[in-house]
């Protein structure tokens, strides 16, 4: 039976779904994850939130979905939902929810309208990345950002003023310039792991550039490649470009470069011949990108090596 779809299109409306006391501001509430609690009733509902959502969960004793991945939260991590992403929470009968702690910060797009992070807000990729790409927190990096969340409790504890939403909207920049930096950190001491994606990568190019399916498909997008990898396209992405510099279209790019200069060196077939082996409709679209890559056009580049 395919799960429905409930939307929750404000944070008074989630308290009132949690049994939480009402919310001191209707635009932004931090609430105790132990406060929390989930039923079995719960497992055929998907849930759509209108409302950004920050949390470090530890202890959960639940299983969280964001499509077909699913993660155990059952040690302390840091994930993160845009609106309008859904999330299935599937809830095992003997849950009893008793050591669970942490924090879930919820906040409107309307409390930053307006503010520096509101044009900002947008680069942090790490809103769209899957549940199985949470942010794992080192003890130390915990502690930092267990200081961020009681400053920002603080202030909603306040009655917000001018003064006291501009401070907690300047610490959910500190909090998502920290989730930056230690998710940089993430990628650095998983290492080994990493390098196997790229070496997965290396093989999947080969793979599509050695079959038909340039002339059929043309390029691949940077989403089919990281669902070729089991990755959400914005964390392939950032994981490629802490270990090369180079995001994963740039990979793509430098593959398509690497065969065409091969293709111009070693056989005698035209650029047109050769732009539409590489899957391109019409030769000047190759022909430009070729140019912003090598600084030469395909003639140019044939000549120069003859």
């Amino acid at each position: 039976m395919k799960n429905k779809i409930k939307k929750i299109r404000t944070i008074s409306e989630f308290h009132r779904l949690k049994n939480l006391e009402k919310p001191k501001h209707p635009l932004i509430s931090l609430v105790d994850y132990s406060q929390l609690k989930d039923s079995p009733e719960d497992n055929d509902v998907n849930w759509l939130h209108n409302f950004y959502s920050i949390a470090i969960k530890r202890n959960l004793d639940v299983k969280m979905m964001y499509g077909q991945q699913e993660y155990d939260f059952d040690e302390g991590l840091m994930s993160f939902l845009a609106p309008n992403q859904v999330l299935n929470v599937v809830v095992e009968d003997d849950t009893t929810n008793s050591d669970r702690s942490g924090w879930l910060l919820l906040f409107h797009e309307d409390f930053i309208w307006n503010t520096t992070l509101a044009k900002s807000i947008g680069k942090y990729d790490f809103f769209d990345y899957a549940v199985n790409e949470a942010l794992f927190l080192s003890n130390r990096e915990e502690k930092i950002l267990e200081t961020v969340f009681q400053n920002i409790n603080g202030e909603i504890d306040t009655n917000i003023d001018a003064y006291s939403q501009n401070i907690i909207i300047t610490q959910i920049e500190l909090l998502l310039n920290y989730s930056e930096r230690f998710y940089n950190r993430q990628f650095i001491t998983r290492k080994k792991g990493n390098h196997k994606i790229l070496a997965q990568l290396e093989e999947l190019l080969n793979d599509y550039f050695n079959s038909n399916r340039l002339v059929d498909n043309g390029l691949p997008s940077v989403q089919d490649i990281a669902g070729e990898l089991h990755m959400s396209p914005n964390y392939l992405t950032g994981l490629l470009k802490s270990l090369t510099g180079l995001s994963t279209r740039q990979h793509i790019h430098q593959k398509l470069i690497e065969r065409a200069k091969e293709k111009l060196s070693t056989t005698n077939l035209t650029v047109s011949e050769i732009a539409y082996d590489l899957g391109f409709e019409h030769v000047q679209s190759f022909s430009k990108l070729f140019k912003a890559k090598t600084r030469q056009s395909p003639l140019e580049f044939r000549a120069s090596f003859n």
